[in-house]
């Protein structure tokens, strides 16, 4: 079923529709909803409010944007409202830093971590998990939708609301603190 098919399902209150919505979509809301909030059972509780609001606000859906970034959408504000966003800020000062010469001319890494195929074990998934929780909040949502759900950079800025320059720059620095981490395990173990 199309976005549109799928939005004219809901508005006629099919319950089978909205049924597949929450099953295909919750999971990765979940995930959404706890880079702003502390806990799971916070992320569970936003989770239910957005939906509460999709429901609430279906025939108002106009389509400017695709269903699955209005609703993260609604997730995303329902977590700043709810006020329980990570209120840690980093001062820019106290990023961590990287030697340029670590990069190639178009940005990317010269060495990616090796082998990449070591992030399926583990204990190397625990690292990168732990790494992306203790990012500050727009950069953990930003890595969260673009590296683990696997979202392009238009969605992200459509969901977040940020430019793409920005966009860019929380996902290096997100990029950066977790390879750092990734990098320590590494030469720790």
């Amino acid at each position: 079923m199309n976005d549109s098919e799928l939005v004219a399902a809901l508005q006629r209150g099919d319950e089978s529709a909205f049924r597949q919505l929450v099953e295909e979509y919750t999971p990765g809301m979940r995930r959404f909803a706890r880079t702003f909030v502390r806990t799971h059972a916070s992320a569970d509780e936003v989770v239910q409010e957005a939906w509460l609001g999709v429901l609430r606000g279906i025939d108002r859906f106009e389509g400017r944007s695709s269903l699955k970034t209005w609703i993260y959408r609604i997730v995303a504000n329902v977590a700043r409202t709810r006020g329980v966003r990570d209120a840690r800020s980093v001062p820019f000062s106290s990023e961590p830093s990287v030697d340029p010469e670590r990069f190639v001319d178009d940005g990317h890494w010269a060495s990616p971590i090796e082998p990449w195929h070591d992030v399926l074990a583990s204990e190397l998934r625990s690292i990168v998990a732990g790494a992306i929780a203790e990012l500050p909040g727009q950069q953990r949502a930003v890595i969260q939708l673009r590296d683990v759900e696997g979202w392009s950079s238009e969605e992200v800025c459509n969901v977040l609301e940020l430019s793409e320059t920005n966009q860019r720059v929380l996902l290096h620095r997100a990029r950066t603190k977790v390879r750092l981490a990734v990098e320590e395990y590494q030469h720790v173990a």
